[in-house]
């Protein structure tokens, strides 16, 4: 072999091993940017417990539960949060009663009924509903919702628990109405076909044939609108009227009540680090962390049952026979009926029961007598008024802000920094610290995500390591924004020593969009065709190479719709930078990330709750969040709809 040949030989080997240390190490950094859910997770529960174990220890596990007084801030202190628990769930029950039919319905008609017409104006309007910020929506019911409670019911106070479950059963809707409503659409199109064929009317191929088929994916949906509205702050702390008291009796809706979410936004900016009060806190934060966890993780857990037993259904042996399982379906049905009775009759009032009694003896007699298509006709007829509802909240809330917020804008006041704690001048410096946070929140968020989205769909098949990854990113989703709020405060603001800080709340958002662009760049990974990867590799590409130049490049519109849409969601938060990142009132924008910042909903949140005599600037505040926020969603939703038509086309 001559000196030519050895030396070619030599090159080629070391271009082999460089470019295999290079796969490896690519790799590598994709592992690390995917275990990085894994890795939040673990010091979000360690640094909660780390602060919240001093209150189990000195109060007692079952004191702290199941005590019925907090008032942490009296001559002898009280830690029992049993009635926060309770007026969290009672405000999540009442929402549900609210959205569950609503939503329902909506979903029907959307995947049933509506022309695709109306269906271009439906589902961006349910979209847009889901971009609303929720201190904007705590901001309409503060001023419009608990006002008309108040007239309505000739009561002191219209900030009461009506008004938080109207309110989250609101924002509640879009979750629902969204997941039904694919769960619908999912359904095969032979159980409609064959249930029309045999003579079914349209109702009852809907109620008997679809439905049913599609309720794992609906209670899926209800469970996700459960874990919405119970890990929601800035709305419900703005109505609820904040009694930690639980009400007499259990029934009275017009009580003020308090939610943990609403405990931690209220006192967690004004308790003393490292007082029991302050453990007390994090220990409301692990309960409440805990109960929306097993709220979230049913929910996957349900999804993830239904996408997976259409490919195995025919490969497992079924473990209950059809006997067994009508059995169990009639246990379970008796079971049900027998639990709502006695909620009813234990959460209701007595002239309720009666009339909810009634009416069943009524419906009993007459149901035979009513032919189907006049059934049909009243079912559709409710169906619709349900899509009509949903869509007049929109009109309404919109109609509201614009109408008020109008006669605020103008040059001074999108240019000019706030006067007279906010209720003259402008709200330039909260515009401006708004885009800082997101922008950064965004620049930090997206190549994590992206990188972690990369790894689950290219570098490894399904086994321990994705689903502990994915069990991780669920986790994350799944955790309530003020609970971020509350790591961001611990971990970055004190233990890593930023202080208030607007790098600190840039880190906290962008921890909580992770999970979102995970998500949507995960989607718009696997849609790209798998030939397009067999056939680079096939022609000599590496695996980096193949993902940069063949995957990458069609699946960038919808990296670009889930970083749209999380810069969306992070614009209009409050309860993450609420002890991170913002100030009230400053006239100067911020020289350093380590200076604190104005931030729009925050600076509504203020004005709203504790400025008297600002109401055209708090108005006109949350008309400019409100046209930013939903500006982002509807570009997401723009970009979205124009490749859809692309592909099709």
């Amino acid at each position: 072999m001559n000196f030519l040949q050895r030396f070619t030989t030599g090159t080629s080997g070391n271009t082999a091993r460089s470019s295999i240390l290079k796969e490896k190490s690519i790799k590598t950094v994709f592992f690390c940017t995917a275990f990085f859910a894994i890795i939040v997770i673990i010091f979000i529960l360690f640094f909660l417990f780390l602060d919240g174990y001093p209150v189990f220890e000195q109060v007692g596990i079952a004191n702290f539960l199941f005590g019925t007084s907090w008032t942490p801030t009296a001559a002898v202190p009280a830690y029992g949060i049993f009635p926060l628990i309770v007026g969290t769930l009672l405000v999540t029950l009442g929402a549900m009663v609210i959205a569950v039919p609503l939503s329902l319905g909506c979903a029907i008609y959307v995947s049933e009924l509506a022309s695709p017409r109306v269906k271009k104006i439906l589902k961006p309007a349910i979209e847009l509903l889901a971009g609303i910020p929720s201190v904007v929506y705590g901001f309409f019911g503060l001023i419009v919702l608990t006002n008309f409670i108040r007239i309505s019911c000739d009561i002191p106070t219209g900030e009461t628990w009506l008004a938080a479950s109207i309110l989250l059963g609101v924002m509640a809707l879009p979750t629902i109405i969204s997941v039904s409503e694919d769960a619908i659409s999912s359904v095969p199109r032979e159980f409609k076909e064959g249930s029309l064929a045999i003579g079914a009317t349209r109702w009852q191929t809907i109620s008997k044939v679809i439905v049913p088929a599609a309720l794992s994916g609906i209670a899926a949906a209800i469970i996700l609108g459960i874990g919405r509205a119970v890990g929601e702050t800035m709305a419900v702390m703005m109505v609820a009227g904040n009694a930690a008291i639980i009400p007499h009796p259990i029934w009275n809706v017009l009580s003020p009540i308090r939610t943990l979410t609403g405990t931690l936004g209220i006192e967690m900016g004004e308790v003393s680090v490292g007082s029991l009060h302050y453990n007390a806190l994090f220990g409301v934060a692990i309960v409440l962390l805990v109960i929306t966890l097993i709220i979230n993780l049913s929910a996957v857990a349900i999804l993830r049952h239904l996408r997976e037993r259409g490919t195995t259904r025919q490969k497992r042996t079924p473990l209950i026979t059809p006997e067994r399982k009508e059995s169990l379906k009639r246990f379970a049905e008796v079971s049900g009926i027998t639990i709502l009775m006695i909620f009813i009759l234990i959460a209701t009032p007595w002239w309720c029961v009666i009339l909810f009694l009634l009416a069943g003896v009524v419906w009993y007699y007459i149901r035979e007598q009513i032919s189907q298509k006049h059934i049909e006709k009243l079912a559709f007829a409710l169906i619709i008024s349900a899509a009509v509802i949903v869509l007049a909240i929109l009109v309404i809330i919109l109609q509201d802000i614009i109408i008020n917020g109008l006669p605020a804008i103008s040059w001074e006041f999108l240019t000019q920094p706030p006067r007279d704690l906010g209720r003259a001048g402008g709200i330039f410096p909260a515009i401006v610290g708004t885009l800082y946070l997101v922008i950064g929140a965004i620049m930090i968020a997206l190549p994590l995500g992206v990188g972690a989205a990369i790894y689950l769909v290219e570098y490894t098949r399904e086994g321990r390591i994705t689903r502990l990854i994915r069990t991780g990113v669920d986790l994350l989703n799944g955790t309530p924004s003020i609970v971020f709020g509350l790591f961001g405060f611990a971990f970055i603001v004190l233990f890593i020593g930023t202080g208030v800080s607007l790098i600190a709340g840039q880190i906290t958002l962008a921890l909580m969009v992770l999970p979102t662009i995970i998500r949507t760049t995960e989607e718009s990974l696997k849609n790209v065709p798998q030939a397009l990867r067999e056939g680079s590799l096939a022609l000599g590409a590496t695996k980096w190479q193949t993902i940069r130049m063949v995957v990458l490049p069609p699946a960038v519109p919808g990296i670009v719709t889930g970083a749209i849409l999380s810069i969306g969601r992070a614009a209009g938060e409050t309860a993450p930078i609420m002890f991170t990142a913002v100030i009230f009132s400053s006239r100067f924008l911020p020289d350093s990330v380590f200076q604190p910042v104005m931030a729009l909903p925050y600076h509504l949140f203020i004005l709203a709750t504790n400025i008297p005599g600002s109401s055209t600037n708090k108005y006109g505040t949350a008309l400019v969040l409100l046209i930013l926020v939903i500006a982002f969603y509807s570009v997401a939703i723009v970009v979205r709809n124009h490749f859809q038509n692309k592909i099709r086309g």
